[in-house]
């Protein structure tokens, strides 16, 4: 079924760090925006531009049904990409359409212990998943950013321990994949969700959960949100050659 198209309204911005911003969206499109459940609930935001629009899909950070708002985070590296500078630049009156929500994921209540990462992209969805954790819940989680300024604190159950991971100047993803290796593997059944970018993500940390430590699907949610060097329509030609060549060598086992 298709998402519905609805209208929002910038409500207030706040700039949480150097490279992130967080939007709050409402208005009277909130009244047709139907929460899903799933903590990596994500939106296609149309931006508008002089070529015409530009869809770009973003993590909901959180849903307030009292303030009838959403709020979302954007990754701000100046003049680079289309959202970020909307973000920047966006006040509150400003509308901008909006498609969704969908999403997949969410912490299950009998896992063993959660395994999360990921990148910037990836910290909404992350603290989001990390504020639904059950307060016994055990587990790790590792966010990437580029320093220590970027660190953005979010609440955490007191036996799941965060670790922020500095690129530094690093090429994305390599240094998070180290330090995820790093760590001990817990015992017991672990449900992971792994996402940011792809090389990072699905040739380095997919296999070594999914074959090394012989999580299943079923308890694994692991994909790229971006790839470095490409724009999000390349991404996602990306992803479906990726797909397509996967299919391919299985049916060749």
């Amino acid at each position: 079924m298709a998402r519905a198209r609805t209208t929002f309204v910038v409500q207030n911005t706040i700039r949480l760090t150097d490279h992130l911003i967080r939007v709050h969206l409402g208005g009277p499109g909130f009244a047709s925006f139907q929460p899903n459940g799933f903590t990596d609930a994500y939106v296609k935001l149309a931006f508008p531009g002089a070529d015409g629009e530009t869809m770009r899909t973003y993590t909901v950070r959180s849903v307030d049904t009292a303030a009838e708002e959403i709020a979302i985070d954007f990754v701000y590296h100046g003049d680079e990409g289309v959202a970020g500078p909307w973000a920047a630049a966006a006040e509150p009156g400003d509308t901008i359409d909006l498609l969704g929500p969908g999403g997949a994921y969410a912490p299950r209540a009998d896992a063993d212990w959660h395994l999360l990462a990921g990148d910037d992209s990836a910290l909404p969805a992350i603290a989001a998943a990390s504020g639904a954790l059950p307060s016994d819940a055990v587990g790790r989680i590792f966010v990437e950013v580029d320093g220590p300024a970027d660190e953005l604190a979010f609440v955490h159950p007191e036996g799941v321990t965060l670790t922020w991971v500095h690129r530094e100047g690093a090429e994305p993803g390599v240094r998070l994949a180290a330090a995820v290796r790093a760590e001990s593997w817990l015992d017991g059944q672990a449900q992971v969700f792994i996402h940011g970018e792809a090389q990072a993500v699905m040739h380095d940390l997919r296999p070594y959960v999914r074959k090394e430590h012989g999580v299943t699907a079923e308890w694994a949610s692991i994909s790229g949100y971006w790839r470095r060097g490409r724009t999000e329509e390349g991404f996602r030609r990306w992803k479906s050659e990726l797909a397509e060549s996967e299919k391919s060598a299985t049916a060749a086992v």
